[in-house]
């Protein structure tokens, strides 16, 4: 299994989704996407996906969901794709357009730009924008070392989607404040997702619900005879 982190994260916001999957044997590795293009995450992910041996599935948490949805096209041993509170654009697609289709999300209010066109949440804001379920005191860290991303990004077209030819399995997040949760449940529905499991979580899912979204994980696994 490949993981593929989102925005304002790195690679251990899968720090208790990893264990439980190992537990199961499965082969994990968490990609360190550099969030300055889609195509450099793309690029990245692409580099991980060629080590792995076997059928892989290819898991995108956020913006991550983004990047599954390129790199997934361009890999003959991924077999399926699964959407944490994720994007799952369509080819020709740019994510601000996918934002418009809906009411914005509130934590979108407390974006921060930097001089050299990364965008930051405030640390403030990032508790109660991106991580209102985890303990406050893992929020805050959070905010500390969180990830930006270049604001490019969001005007980046989307070249291929993965989700027409691999099945996909997705996860709402009802109270997500980063993306807009009918957002979530219009690209699940969109990309004929297998399996569409909604929690009351925060968009931090896989910090405070890594039980349900390992298990969505598995699912697809399992469907795929994936070990």
């Amino acid at each position: 299994m490949v993981l593929v982190h989102g925005a304002w994260a790195d690679g251990s916001s899968w720090s208790k989704v990893i264990p439980l999957l190992q537990e199961k044997g499965y082969n994990v590795t968490a990609v360190q996407i550099p969030l300055t293009s889609l195509a450099d995450d793309v690029a990245v992910t692409g580099r991980v996906l060629s080590m792995q041996k076997g059928p892989t599935i290819l898991v995108g948490h956020s913006y991550g969901g983004a990047v599954i949805t390129v790199a997934g096209a361009n890999a003959s041993n991924v077999v399926g794709l699964v959407y944490i509170s994720a994007y799952a654009p369509d080819a020709g697609e740019i994510l601000s357009e996918i934002n418009g289709r809906m009411p914005a999300a509130p934590g979108l209010a407390n974006l921060r730009p930097d001089a050299f066109g990364f965008l930051w949440i405030d640390p403030k804001a990032f508790p109660e924008s991106f991580a209102q379920d985890v303990d406050p005191v893992q929020a805050r860290i959070m905010a500390a070392v969180q990830k930006p991303l270049s604001a490019s990004i969001f005007s980046e077209k989307v070249t291929e989607a993965a989700w027409r030819s691999l099945p996909s399995w997705y996860l709402v997040s009802e109270n997500d404040r980063m993306i807009n949760p009918d957002l979530e449940r219009f690209m699940a529905k969109r990309i004929g997702a297998k399996k569409i499991v909604s929690i009351p979580s925060s968009h931090a899912s896989l910090v405070s619900h890594p039980i349900e979204v390992a298990q969505l994980i598995t699912d697809a696994a399992n469907a795929t005879e994936t070990r």
